[in-house]
């Protein structure tokens, strides 16, 4: 029985990923979910935030913002509208995103901001910032900031 598959995430402008691997756990519009090799194929969309793939019984972790899952018995490709591994994720950029979409969130009762824009940005700045800093889930390995 195979004990890896190949996990790839593609966006518009790259492909951020390629890889073997042991399981890749996601967020999905869903719920949870874990696909491991000879998975039964499936297709779903992404939540905006981390998830993370297993290579030698150890996590690692990718940020995407949205996009859907590929999952095939032999391969599970991201269709991402971005990626970001850990170390692309710059801290400071992500801090001003998450003060910029507060600010929105708060002009939005006194004026016509789409408060869904405001949301979502605050959303990828929130989960941006969670990757980076290496606290999305217990037991991981901290990241350090640049």
């Amino acid at each position: 029985m195979a004990r890896t598959f190949t996990l790839e995430i593609v966006t518009p402008d790259r492909l951020v990923l390629s890889k073997t691997v042991e399981s890749v756990t996601a967020v999905g519009v869903a719920g949870e979910f874990t696909a491991l090799p000879l998975h039964v194929p499936f297709l779903t969309a992404l939540t905006v935030g981390s998830f993370s793939y297993r290579v030698a019984g150890k996590p690692e972790y990718v940020f995407v913002s949205g996009g859907f899952a590929d999952v095939t018995p032999t391969k599970v490709l991201i269709l991402a509208e971005a990626a970001e591994l850990p170390e692309e994720i710059d801290l400071d950029r992500a801090r001003k995103a998450r003060e910029r979409a507060e600010a929105r969130l708060v002009t939005e009762r006194r004026e016509a901001v789409d408060f869904a824009r405001a949301k979502a940005a605050l959303q990828r700045a929130m989960a941006r910032m969670k990757l980076r800093q290496g606290a999305q889930l217990p037991g991981s390995a901290h990241i350090p900031a640049r």
